[in-house]
């Protein structure tokens, strides 16, 4: 049998300044198990960021940019709604730069999301889940006027998307730099990623589709409807087409600002929708196929790239976007199936010998 070669490391090269600095140059990684036979796919393993989520770029960007402009002074409170991944990323980043975080979050978003927030010094101030992304986004901007704050407004700020076109669009064009790229897929929650990949794609890589994405049962921009918005680009009112969906993280119950860039000056080519129970089943397949955990988001947007794959000519090169890590999800319908207990198979492995057998 041939020698397998050894794995070695040798460093990255530098010692970083604070954990603010490992944000971004996330891995894009082939999928071998699952990709049919003649087509490349690819996921961009956004879990790699450091509180492991794409919004660790946004959070940081806001952060300083918000400095550079003396918008946000040493010491103020910084204010944000989100249903985690965002909220999570601030916390990293006030941690790190000493400004309190208060997020306002509904109560339908998983409780490790809250606790993570906690862990990282932020407080977490829930909203009830009846008045959706739309009252956990007032409850914030409330916040902000009563006391004083500097309210992040992800959804709103250039920042969001400045940081996709700086960063994740720019890895992108470096990481398949004579390399063929038919394909991106990607979802949104405040639409930074798609604007941002589409101001750099358009130019550079005018080949490749970007394909949007977002829940079946909250088809917001397939329904044609738009958005009502207040004088600050925010939400008026929750929209219409909106219903709960299990997929955390995307598409809150309006169409943010952000994403609006987007629709308007043609960031996509083709808008998919995909049902929640599909972004489940898939994220369990790249687990236990790939040895990829990713979230519900991710398992919908790899969805999507699995459905152009299996239609796609040879050669055809897709990659998928993973905005987050499963184990974001512990308490979702993405583990409600997992048990904790022995199941039949495992009680038999144990009896199988002897000693140390549970009672």
């Amino acid at each position: 049998m041939a020698m397998q070669t050894i794995r070695t490391t040798n460093g990255r090269g530098r010692i970083f300044g604070s954990i603010l600095d490992t944000v971004g140059d996330t891995p894009v990684i082939r999928v071998n198990n699952l990709a049919p036979d003649g087509v490349e796919v690819f996921v961009k393993a956004e879990f790699f960021n450091p509180a492991a989520s794409v919004k660790d770029r946004l959070a940081l960007n806001i952060i300083e940019a918000a400095e550079r402009s003396g918008a946000l002074t040493p010491g103020q409170t910084v204010v944000e709604a989100t249903s985690g991944n965002t909220g999570i990323g601030l916390a990293m980043v006030c941690a790190q730069k000493g400004y309190p975080l208060v997020v306002t979050m509904a109560d339908s978003f998983s409780v490790e999301r809250r606790r993570l927030m906690r862990m990282l010094g932020a407080k977490v101030v829930l909203t009830p889940r009846t008045q959706k992304g739309t009252g956990m986004y007032m409850k914030a901007v409330e916040l902000a006027e009563k006391h004083g704050w500097f309210l992040a407004r992800q959804f709103e700020t250039p920042a969001n998307a400045d940081i996709h076109e700086s960063t994740t669009a720019r890895e992108i064009i470096g990481d398949f730099a004579g390399r063929r790229l038919d394909f991106v897929v990607t979802g949104y929650g405040t639409g930074g990623t798609v604007t941002g990949l589409s101001r750099v794609l358009r130019r550079e890589r005018p080949e490749t589709k970007i394909i949007l994405t977002e829940p079946a049962n909250a088809a917001l921009v397939s329904s044609g409807v738009a958005q009502e918005r207040g004088p600050d680009g925010g939400p008026a009112v929750s929209h219409p087409a909106f219903e709960p969906h299990p997929i955390q993280g995307w598409t809150p119950d309006f169409i943010p600002l952000v994403l609006q860039e987007a629709l308007d000056h043609g960031g996509y080519d083709d808008l998919i929708p995909v049902p929640g129970p599909e972004g489940v089943a898939w994220a369990k397949k790249l687990a236990a196929r790939e040895g990829i955990l990713t979230g519900i988001s991710g398992g919908a947007t790899f969805a999507v790239a699995m459905r152009l794959a299996e239609k796609a000519a040879p050669g055809t090169a897709i990659l998928a976007m993973l905005p987050d890590t499963g184990e974001r999800y512990l308490s979702t319908p993405l583990f409600q199936d997992i048990p904790e207990d022995m199941d039949e198979e495992e009680t038999a492995l144990s009896m199988s010998t002897p000693g140390f057998r549970m009672s």
